[in-house]
């Protein structure tokens, strides 16, 4: 018999993007956290497709971008599963993150790319670990990992929200 968590999502009997994105928002109600918030999730998100961008592709497989590309095109199955809405809206992120990385990547190259993205990667999360510090919660994704999928997703949704647009 599977016992299911109180607080999991699938114990909620709400859309399951609302259970996630409500889950996440109960661990971000501080202001500063969720300021830090909007502007590390972006960041660490971009650090993760650009880490990936520089990863060498092989040549019959493709160009630099191809394990970024492939990253994002599954964890946009997760957000299109979740919600249509949500998951075009991230893939409009994907997109504007993918094109900043492609023109750094041609503007710097692999390596200085792969240094910019580790140091933009490890000042980020010592502000997110700082904003968490603040909120006096551990980060949602302590309690489960597709909590790193759900935090850009929250951003996006809010900024959804504010557009009038729902997801």
């Amino acid at each position: 018999m599977n016992a299911i968590h109180p607080e999991s999502p699938a114990a909620d009997p709400r859309r399951e993007v609302d259970r996630w994105l409500g889950n996440y928002s109960e661990d971000h109600r501080n202001s500063t956290n969720i300021l830090i918030h909007w502007i590390c999730v972006p960041l660490i998100l971009w650090t993760a497709i650009a880490l990936l961008w520089v990863v060498p592709v092989p040549v019959a497989l493709g160009r630099p971008g191809l394990w970024a590309s492939v990253a994002m095109f599954f964890a946009l199955s997760f957000y299109l599963r979740l919600s249509r809405p949500l998951g075009f809206g991230m893939l409009a992120a994907f997109v504007v993150l993918g094109v900043i990385t492609e023109i750094l990547y041609r503007a710097l190259g692999a390596t200085q790319l792969l240094w910019l993205a580790i140091a933009v990667f490890v000042v980020a999360w010592i502000a997110q670990f700082i904003g968490h510090h603040i909120e006096g919660r551990r980060p949602a994704f302590f309690t489960d990992l597709v909590y790193l999928l759900i935090g850009p997703a929250w951003i996006v949704a809010k900024i959804m929200r504010r557009l009038g647009i729902a997801y």
